[in-house]
């Protein structure tokens, strides 16, 4: 086996093990990971093969949140159908900056996500609402912004996704994570199929990438059973590890400009 097609089933098998192991957020370390670990030279690229990647993890791990009966269909269905058109929109955009600064904007989002992690939290609660047309306009703004961040970045924005599902319908915390799922499968598939247009995938990569996850996010469960009492201790563990790349990737990208 060669040293790439190692280096990114390795990648691959450390998205997939902290998204088992902490339940969302290992997304955010595929571009990273793409770039500097596997060797793809532009961060265009490594975005849309993320995107692909991330999109086939999050429908594999959606089809057992649905058998497990874990989905709200109508709100997944139009947070999916907002969030996509709006992912479209913001994978375009993302195009269209150059590399460097988007690497740097990126970086700044890696800050954002690694300093939310580490703030303690207390669990989003909402009473569960009729689906009527109030409910359907408040998930569609919310699916708007999740979906334009998550084009626009190549993430799968999960850790955006479940608590505004949450605040938007009043959902179950599990039913949230198995409808977010939906919506991080298609965005990540529009965000692909728009970098795609424009050759920005490397197709080999993302299939060892994909390989990798699946085994990786195996892995995860079954640590993140073993090591349920520690889920905090390992979602602080994880911030740092996000903070620390997004230092790496700000010095990388040229910061300051």
């Amino acid at each position: 086996m060669s040293t790439s097609v190692f280096a990114a089933l390795g990648s691959g098998g450390i998205v997939g093990f902290t998204l088992g192991l902490v339940g969302g957020g290992g997304s955010i370390l595929a571009v990273p990971l793409l770039l500097y670990g596997v060797g793809v030279a532009s961060p265009h690229v490594a975005i849309g093969t993320s995107a692909i990647a991330v999109s086939v993890n999050a429908f594999a791990s959606f089809a057992a949140h649905a058998r497990a009966g874990h989905v709200w269909w109508r709100c997944a269905a139009v947070f999916a159908l907002f969030g996509t058109i709006a992912a479209l929109g913001g994978s375009t955009l993302g195009k269209a900056v150059d590399g460097q600064h988007l690497l740097f904007l990126f970086g700044l989002v890696m800050i954002l996500v690694g300093g939310w992690m580490l703030k303690p939290k207390t669990a989003v609660v909402s009473a569960a609402r009729p689906v009527d047309l109030r409910m359907c306009l408040t998930t569609a703004f919310a699916a708007s912004v999740t979906g334009a961040a998550s084009g626009f970045f190549g993430i799968g924005g999960g850790f955006l996704i479940v608590p505004a599902l949450i605040m938007a319908t009043g959902m179950p915390m599990i039913q949230a994570i198995g409808s977010s799922l939906l919506a991080v499968g298609t965005f990540g598939l529009a965000t692909a199929l728009n970098y795609a247009a424009s050759g920005l995938i490397d197709w080999t990569v993302a299939a060892q990438f994909v390989g990798g996850g699946i085994l990786g996010g195996i892995a995860g469960t079954l640590a993140a059973t073993r090591l349920a009492a520690h889920k905090a201790a390992l979602n602080r563990i994880f911030a740092v590890l996000v903070l620390g790349c997004a230092v790496y990737v700000l010095a990388r990208s040229g910061w300051p400009f």
